[in-house]
């Protein structure tokens, strides 16, 4: 009897495949590079050098996922703006720390290599990359039959930024009287999709014959990197967070030193149409704030002095508003008032 041969491929393997991607990836990722300062991609490690510019440079480093946002983008079978949010969610991290991206990396793990797919994902995290200025200098895309179901997959994102130590953006900034601007949001951003997609499936709604849903649950995360990075360089705030999972209160309070509360009115924010929906259909306010950004992508910790020279840095669908002033206090939070969703 003829003994059976075992391969990698039989056992749902396709080297060849992932091979061709990394070519592809290769290609498209160093198109217009002609000033580019990293080694190519397809070798072990990405080699990189630190900018000259920065006395003292420090190195700030996030990881995020996008979480069950990529449950929506295969119902839809969309896959062309989940890597910008891949990006948006760790570049947003590393700029609250005063830093500037330079270097993006990606993990894709899936059941079965799909070339088209994956090609989707990877133009949607080079556009990620262009947006903020960074680029994509490396990643890895796991093949793994048996650990996903049949074309699901999971992707997870690692930024690396540098800041000179001298413009770390320390908590110790923070003071009295500081203004806390909302920076609005454009949407859900990339979190609370498993509270999102409960819904769905208990509201029995069809997404894909509602367009209203389709364009906002597929809306790619806002970029903050260019106008908080452009406020950093003439020393315009005092601190900021990202708001995402969490909501206001837990990312706010993040960045507030001991002895300072921040004292928010609820009365001010200005949500969106997405969050209207969302809390018609029987969610608490509290369970609104803590879940999702409900219309506030960013904050920014600035002296009241500076804030007619921050609105200047923005365009009109993220121009900035007083939420809140710092106080003296123990919680670090204080939320006040009431959004007003309709």
């Amino acid at each position: 009897m003829k003994k059976q041969k075992f391969t990698y491929e039989k056992s749902g393997v396709n080297i060849n495949a992932a091979d061709s991607f990394v070519r592809f990836i290769s290609n498209i990722s160093s198109k217009d590079k002609g000033k580019k300062k990293f080694s190519p991609i397809g070798g072990f490690g990405s080699i990189s050098s630190i900018p000259k510019n920065l006395k003292k440079p420090k190195i700030v480093a996030c990881t995020d996922g996008v979480g069950t946002k990529i449950e929506i983008a295969n119902t839809l079978n969309k896959f062309d703006t989940i890597g910008i949010d891949l990006v948006a969610m760790s570049v947003n991290d590393l700029i609250v720390q005063g830093a500037k991206p330079l270097l993006f990396l990606d993990y894709i793990s899936i059941n079965k290599i799909d070339i088209k797919k994956l090609k989707s994902i990877i133009k949607g995290i080079i556009k990620g990359c262009k947006i903020s200025n960074c680029e994509l200098v490396g990643g890895e895309t796991a093949e793994m039959p048996g650990t996903y179901a049949k074309n699901k997959f999971d992707i997870a994102g690692f930024a690396v930024g540098t800041v000179d130590e001298k413009d770390i953006l320390d908590k110790r900034n923070i003071k009295k009287n500081d203004l806390v601007l909302a920076v609005p949001s454009n949407g859900v951003h990339s979190n609370g999709y498993s509270l999102v997609r409960y819904i769905l499936k208990k509201k029995k709604i069809n997404l894909k014959n509602n367009q209203f849903l389709r364009k906002e649950l597929l809306r790619p995360t806002k970029i903050y990197v260019k106008e908080v990075l452009d406020l950093i360089n003439y020393n315009l705030i005092n601190g900021c967070a990202n708001i995402t999972g969490g909501g206001l209160a837990d990312n706010i309070k993040r960045v507030i030193p001991n002895g300072m509360v921040a004292d928010i009115d609820l009365n001010k924010v200005k949500t969106k149409k997405i969050f209207k929906w969302l809390k018609n259909n029987n969610i608490e306010d509290k369970e609104m704030l803590k879940t999702f950004n409900c219309g506030v992508g960013f904050c920014l910790i600035v002296s009241p002095k500076n804030l007619i020279k921050i609105e200047k840095f923005f365009t009109k669908e993220f121009k900035p508003y007083v939420i809140g002033k710092i106080i003296p206090g123990k919680n670090k939070v204080k939320l006040n008032g009431k959004i007003d969703w309709f």
